[in-house]
Formats: C-alpha cells, sequence, structure tokens
C-alpha cells in the first residue's frame, strides 16, 4: 500500500472530503494538522511548492495537484487505485 499523507485544518470540508474517499477506497493515511502546529504548516509549504490551501495530498511523497478536486479527479480517471497499490 502506498504511503499517503494529508495536510488538513479541523474546519475544512475539502479535507473531510479527501479523508472520506481514501477511507472508501481502504486506503491508509496519516493526517498531518496544520492549523495547530506551524512547524508543519511551514513543511507543508515547502513540500507543495508554497501551496497555502487544505488539503495538501501526497501519495508516495508525489503532490497531488489540485488537492481534493484533484483527488476525485484521478478517482473518475480510474488512476487512484493504481497510485494507491503502487
Amino acid at each position: 500500500m502506498a504511503k499517503v499523507e494529508i495536510y488538513t485544518t479541523q474546519v475544512c470540508p475539502y479535507c473531510v472530503r479527501a479523508k472520506d474517499l481514501l477511507t472508501r477506497k481502504g486506503a491508509e493515511y496519516e493526517e498531518i494538522r496544520v492549523d495547530q502546529d506551524t512547524e508543519q504548516r511551514d513543511k507543508m509549504l515547502e513540500r507543495s511548492g508554497g501551496a497555502r490551501t487544505v488539503p495538501q495530498i501526497f501519495i508516495n511523497d508525489n503532490l497531488v495537484p489540485g488537492g481534493s478536486d484533484g483527488l476525485y479527479a484521478l478517482e473518475a480517471e480510474g488512476k487512484l487505485d493504481e497510485m494507491l497499490n503502487g
């Protein structure tokens, strides 16, 4: 199974949506709350190329462009399963 990390905040409907899809796919993920830890927010900014919005999702250390919408686009294209199982 792939290593999945998702940077989130507590009050973020897009984060909930992304986590819901990952859960339905049976993917285990590490949730990193950036609203509680400024060091993690800085790390997210560095890894995402400066993107400040959440969720920022990484699968095997690769950024999923577009956050939640990008994750759902991968699902619609039939590519998410391959990424999660890789």
